[in-house]
């Protein structure tokens, strides 16, 4: 089986717990694939954490939830030094690694924590260690956080920072599911209860989890798609339209606090080289960046207050960006 079968085959497996939200799924295996981090914003009980809990049970790897709240400190992430007694009564300390030392991370509810909790997160994810007592520990080498966020408008909400907002590949915003996938949420969860006797789940079947060299293999293959010259120059040309705005309209210029950064457009264009390969194709084509242009970008282009007023959002401006930007 080619290894992108066997992608597939995560993805359908994923699927089956997962109802209504394939959108979530498909962003979540990308990131995977291109060694990024996944920012996942929306109401609660729309199956955010259950996503990525299903992911990492068809994988063989570690998984650690961190849950996010008003209390939690930099140590509760990172681990700490604790000074250990040795049977010859010698004392020294040793690092007791923190839940980020997983490979699969999801920090639950990331903005409901303080701004110096958040950015622990920050040399984590883009430098995959962190650093305590001035000593840096390496993270797996397989290694993917994926945050969620409530909506700012949600009481106990802090801001993110900007730079840590940035930290993630993609940020990709939940809804609610439609009316049949509502219904076949009730009875998959339904189906899930009368598994479970006095609490317990009755014993399954152990189906086989993938390999984490497989994910590696599929990040190989990924490398290998192509991008023409001219597909490189309109994701240089879609970002040049954040920062120097003015040169197609000065509509577009009031709707814009400030450009992508260089960061974007990596982001970008290793996201539209994991979704031609997982389409089946060699080389990036236009609908390619079309399709992941918003889950790039969204998170990066701050929208002026006097824009806000006037119900502009981010969706809007990529949306106007895909308009005025001409294919090479």
């Amino acid at each position: 089986m080619s290894v992108l079968s066997q992608i597939k085959n995560l993805k359908a497996n994923v699927m089956t717990a997962i109802i209504g939200q394939e959108d979530v799924v498909d962003h979540l295996m990308i990131s995977l694939l291109c060694n990024g981090n996944l920012l996942i914003e929306g109401l609660p009980g729309l199956a955010k954490t259950r996503a990525i809990k299903a992911l990492s049970s068809h994988i063989d790897c570690d998984f650690n939830r961190i849950q996010f709240a008003p209390d939690l400190t930099a140590r509760d992430i990172t681990g700490q030094e604790v000074l250990f007694t040795h049977e010859d009564g010698r004392h020294s300390y040793k690092f007791d690694k923190g839940p980020i030392f997983a490979n699969l991370v999801l920090a639950d509810e990331v903005n409901r924590a303080p701004a110096k909790a958040q950015s622990c997160l920050l040399e984590a994810m883009e430098e995959r260690q962190v650093t305590v007592a001035a000593v840096a520990h390496k993270l797996p080498k397989l290694f993917m956080v994926m945050a969620t966020m409530n909506p700012s408008t949600q009481h106990g909400t802090n801001p993110m920072a900007e730079a840590q907002m940035d930290r993630f590949m993609m940020h990709v915003r939940v809804d609610y599911p439609d009316e049949e996938s509502e219904v076949k949420v009730l009875q998959l969860v339904r189906g899930e209860e009368k598994t479970k006797v006095d609490g317990d789940e009755k014993p399954k079947v152990e189906k086989p989890k993938m390999p984490q060299e497989t994910i590696f293999q599929a990040r190989s293959e990924i490398d290998e798609i192509t991008i023409s010259p001219q597909m490189e120059r309109y994701i240089v040309d879609l970002v040049f339209a954040t920062r120097y705005p003015e040169r197609y309209s000065y509509q577009l210029k009031s709707c814009i606090a400030e450009g992508v950064s260089p960061r974007g457009s990596l982001a970008l264009d290793r996201a539209v080289r994991a979704h031609a390969w997982f389409s089946g194709n060699s080389e990036v084509q236009p609908e390619n960046i079309a399709a992941m242009i918003h889950s790039c970008l969204r998170h990066r282009i701050p929208i002026p207050e006097d824009a806000k007023k006037d119900n502009v959002t981010s969706e809007v401006v990529i949306d106007e960006l895909l308009k005025v930007v001409k294919i090479p």
